[in-house]
C-alpha cells in the first residue's frame, strides 16, 4: 500500500473522529447557554411573580373574591410566556405549560432544576412567598418548556453528525492529494535508485536538494551506503590482490632455500655415514635455509599488514618512546653491537604504531647487516630531532653506520623488493618494508653518506600530526608485486 493511500486512510479515519469530539463539545456548550438563558428568564419573571402571587394570597386569606380575582389576572400577566402554579394553604392556582399536578417538584427555591414528565423536559424554578399577615404563605412554580432548546441542540448535533460525514472522504481525498504530491521526490528518488546495481554499474546516484528534509536525508543515507560498498569493494580487491601476489612472491622466493634444503636433507638420509664435519656443515645448512624460510615469511606477512592497513589503525605515536624501546630490545637482542641514541622528545606524528615500529627495526637490522667497519665491528649512531621543511614542521629519524655506504647508482634501486647483495644475510625486503612504511605515513625517505664521508645514512622525514591527517597515504600499492612505483616524491638519494 502507498504512503499517500496510507495517510488518505488514516486522516479520513481521524477527521471525523475529531469533528465528532469537537461537534460533541459544541452541543454541551450550546445546552448549557440555552438553559442559562432560560434560568435567566424565569429569574427575571420570578422577581415580579412574587409580589403578585403575595398579593393573591392576602386577598384569598381575607376573602375578598373579586380582590382576588383581579390578583390572579395580575399574576398571570406577571408570569407572561413561562408556566405557573401557585399553592396556597388552602388552595391552588396555575396558568400556562407545566408538567402533571402529579409530578414531583423541586422545593429548594432560588435554584433552577429539570423536571421530565411523559418525554417532556423542563426548567423549574421554586420560590416561596411569605407575608406578615395570617395565611400568607405558600409556593410558586415557574415552568419553562425545553422543547425549543432540545430542538436547537437535536439541529445542531445533526449538523455536527453531517459536517463528519462530508469530512470523510472531503479530508481523505485532499489527504490523498497532498501526500502524493510530498510523496512525488520520494517516487522520483525511488525510480533513481531502483535502477543503480553496484555489481554491474559503476553509475551513482546523484541527487539535488528538494528542500525536503527527510527525501535529502535518505538520498545522503543511499549514497553514504553506496560509497562505502565502493570502498569495501575497492578494499575486498586490494586484499585479493594482495593474498594473490603473497602466494605468487612466497612460492617464488620459497623455491630456492626449500629447494637447498631438500638437498641437504637428500644427502643425510643417502650418505648415512657423513662424516662429522660434512655432517655439521649440512645441518648448518639446513638452518640457515629455515632462518631464511622464517624470515621471509615474516617479511612478507609484514608487507601484507602494511597494504591492508586501515585509517581507523592511525592514532596519535610518540616517536622518542618508540625509539627508546626499539634501540633498547634491539641492544638486548644484538650485544654485540654499539648503538647510540640522541631523541628530541615531545615529536609526536598520526601513524600506524606497529608499522613505525617495523621501520625502526629494519633500519636497525639493515645497518647492522651491512653497516660493519673495517674491523667488523657494528657502530650504529641513530638520532630523532625536530625540523621545518618548507614551513612545516617535521620529525627527521636518521641511522648511520660505517660500512662501505650505498654508491650513488645503487640509491634508487635498495629499496625494491628482494633486492639484496649477493652476500647478504637477509631476505631482501628490509629496506622494502622500510620504503613502505614511509609512503603509508607521508614521509620523505633519502639515502646518504654518513658524516665522515663513509658509511650510510638512512634518513626519514615526518609531518608531525596535523589537524585532518587521518589515515594512511593514498594511493595504496602493492609492494608485494611488481607493480609498485617507489616514487621520488616519498625517497630521494643525495650524495
Amino acid at each position: 500500500m502507498r504512503l499517500s493511500t496510507r495517510i488518505a486512510l488514516v486522516v479520513g479515519a481521524v477527521v471525523p473522529l475529531l469533528v465528532l469530539a469537537s461537534g460533541w463539545l459544541l452541543v454541551d456548550l450550546v445546552g448549557r447557554d440555552l438553559h442559562a438563558q432560560a434560568d435567566q428568564r424565569l429569574a427575571e419573571r420570578a422577581h415580579g411573580v412574587a409580589a403578585a402571587a403575595r398579593g393573591l394570597l392576602r386577598a384569598a386569606s381575607q376573602d375578598r373574591p373579586r380582590a382576588e380575582h383581579a390578583r390572579q389576572r395580575k399574576l398571570f400577566s406577571a408570569a407572561l410566556d413561562v408556566g405557573i402554579r401557585l399553592q396556597g394553604p388552602d388552595r391552588t392556582v396555575q396558568e400556562g405549560p407545566q408538567p402533571d399536578p402529579s409530578v414531583r417538584l423541586p422545593t429548594v427555591p432560588g435554584k433552577p432544576v429539570s423536571v421530565h414528565a411523559r418525554g417532556e423536559t423542563w426548567r423549574v424554578l421554586a420560590e416561596r412567598v411569605t407575608g406578615k399577615a395570617p395565611g400568607v404563605r405558600g409556593t410558586v412554580w415557574l415552568f419553562s418548556p425545553d422543547s425549543v432548546n432540545q430542538a436547537q441542540i437535536g439541529l445542531v448535533r445533526g449538523r455536527v453528525i453531517t459536517v463528519a460525514l462530508l469530512a470523510a472522504p472531503a479530508s481523505a481525498g485532499l489527504a490523498w492529494a497532498l501526500a502524493a504530491g510530498a510523496a512525488r521526490p520520494l517516487r522520483r528518488l525511488q525510480q533513481r535508485t531502483s535502477g543503480l546495481d553496484p555489481r554491474t554499474s559503476d553509475v551513482r546516484l546523484e541527487h539535488r536538494p528538494t528542500r525536503i528534509t527527510e527525501v535529502d536525508d535518505l538520498a545522503h543515507t543511499v549514497q553514504t551506503v553506496l560509497t562505502r560498498y565502493d570502498e569495501q569493494a575497492a578494499r575486498t580487491a586490494e586484499a585479493l590482490a594482495t593474498a594473490r601476489s603473497f602466494s605468487a612472491a612466497a612460492s617464488h622466493e620459497l623455491r630456492t632455500p626449500l629447494t637447498s634444503m631438500q638437498t641437504s636433507l637428500d644427502i643425510l638420509d643417502a650418505f648415512q655415514e657423513l662424516d662429522a664435519q660434512d655432517r655439521a656443515e649440512t645441518v648448518e645448512d639446513l638452518r640457515r635455509g629455515h632462518a631464511r624460510l622464517l624470515a621471509l615469511l615474516v617479511m612478507l606477512r609484514a608487507l601484507a599488514q602494511g597494504d591492508l592497513v586501515e585509517a581507523n589503525a592511525f592514532a596519535s605515536v610518540d616517536l622518542a618512546d618508540l625509539m627508546d624501546v626499539a634501540v633498547a630490545d634491539f641492544r638486548r637482542a644484538h650485544p654485540d653491537a654499539e648503538v647510540g641514541l640522541e631523541c628530541t622528545t615531545g615529536l609526536v606524528v598520526h601513524g600506524w604504531q606497529p608499522g613505525l615500529r617495523s621501520l625502526v627495526d629494519n633500519l636497525l637490522a639493515n645497518a647492522l647487516a651491512h653497516g660493519r667497519s673495517a674491523d667488523g665491528r657494528a657502530r650504529i649512531a641513530v638520532a630523532l630531532r625536530g625540523a621545518d621543511e618548507d614551513g612545516a614542521p617535521v620529525a627527521v629519524l636518521t641511522v648511520d653506520d660505517q660500512g662501505p655506504g650505498v654508491p650513488p647508482e645503487e640509491r634508487q634501486t635498495i629499496f625494491e623488493r628482494f633486492r639484496r647483495r649477493a652476500d647478504s644475510p637477509g631476505s631482501g625486503l628490509g629496506l622494502t618494508l622500510v620504503a613502505q612504511q614511509a609512503g603509508l605515513h607521508r614521509a620523505r625517505l633519502e639515502v646518504r653518506t654518513a658524516p665522515g664521508g663513509r658509511g650510510a645514512r638512512l634518513e626519514v622525514a615526518f609531518p608531525l600530526t596535523r589537524p585532518g591527517s587521518d589515515g594512511p597515504a593514498e594511493p595504496h600499492w602493492d609492494w608485494l608485486s611488481d607493480t609498485h612505483d617507489l616514487r621520488q616524491e616519498i625517497h630521494k638519494n643525495r650524495s
